[in-house]
């Protein structure tokens, strides 16, 4: 499969036929990695699907989740590991309150804000939906056997680190 050429390789021959003067090896990784992408969050959206959930919703409980006990955040704290703007996040915990997956609470720390917790539900439903999330990965680099998979995360770490100090943006 190593030698096998893919569509972005016709591509590739056809603007190296009609401008030879470009270096296009790049529009190679590029194409691919754009690929990958769309085809990486099909399959991945098919699996929130099966739980009621989308990547957004996903991305609000997963981190609560991961935040360990008590499984409550301010939504400041929130925005930050989802990186998406407070009326957005306001948006997603509406939803997710309104099912019933999160509560807003005072926070004990100050009284003032609130923080945002997984209800015993969202706790549950959020556990199963991330067994079948990390299952469907494995599922998805099967291709690759463990040093190959260990190269390509380093190479990608290597690469977003390079792209995100060249654009200011955050990794």
């Amino acid at each position: 499969m190593e030698n096998s050429t893919d569509k972005i390789d016709r591509i590739l021959a056809q603007w190296r036929r009609e401008r030879p003067d470009l270096d296009v090896a790049q529009m190679g990784v590029i194409g691919r990695v754009g690929r990958l992408r769309a085809i990486l969050m099909a399959e991945m959206d098919r699996v929130f699907k099966q739980h009621d959930l989308n990547g957004a919703s996903f991305d609000v409980l997963a981190t609560l989740r991961r935040s360990g006990p008590p499984y409550a955040l301010s939504p400041s704290q929130l925005i930050e590991w989802t990186m998406v703007t407070s009326g957005t996040m306001t948006n997603r915990l509406d939803k997710l309150e309104e099912a019933g997956l999160i509560t807003r609470q005072r926070n004990p720390e100050d009284g003032r804000g609130f923080v945002v917790a997984l209800t015993p539900h969202g706790f549950e439903l959020i556990d199963a939906a991330v067994t079948d999330h990390v299952a469907n990965q494995h599922r998805l680099l099967d291709g690759l056997n463990t040093d190959e998979l260990d190269q390509l995360d380093g190479l990608l770490r290597k690469w977003l680190g390079a792209v995100s100090a060249q654009t200011g943006s955050d990794k």
